[in-house]
């Protein structure tokens, strides 16, 4: 996995619009495999390549929400990170993502409400130039006040 900042904290005093923060990592097989056994999400469309020819996708293609969990590992770790509360999130699936692929999580600080503690994030994933995920996540951010 790449990312551009070493994981920890960003408490909201320290947050700032437009900042931004990324992870890479490279779907395998096996993070396939091991989505479907922890969700339960059995697909097909996942997992067999036979039946996936025969899909609009013409292949196997990895769980949305594997991707989506790159989001997550993003506002976990890095912005706001550490102690970071989700609230909800919107995501909007724009294209499969495969075995193989180099999927680039990028979370965008867009809103700020210091005094919830409130945090609204563009949110967006990219396979090289397509964008293959995007959305909005809020989240409760840590503060050094109460943290």
């Amino acid at each position: 996995m790449f990312d551009n900042l070493p994981r920890g904290t960003i408490v909201i005093e320290d947050l700032e619009i437009g900042m931004s923060r990324y992870l890479q990592k490279q779907v395998t097989d096996e993070d396939i495999e091991m989505f479907a056994q922890v969700s339960t999400d059995r697909n097909p469309v996942h997992l067999d390549e036979e039946y996936a020819q025969d899909t609009i996708f013409e292949g196997r293609i990895a769980h949305g929400m594997l991707t989506a969990g790159l989001i997550s590992a993003v506002i976990g770790e890095q912005l706001p990170g550490h102690g970071t509360v989700y609230l909800g999130q919107t995501l909007k699936f724009m294209a499969p993502v495969r075995p193989g692929d180099m999927v680039r999580a990028e979370v965008t600080v867009e809103t700020i409400d210091h005094a919830k503690r409130r945090v609204t994030l563009a949110t967006r994933c990219m396979v090289g130039d397509t964008v293959v995920l995007k959305g909005e996540a809020v989240v409760l951010a840590p503060s050094r006040k109460f943290d």
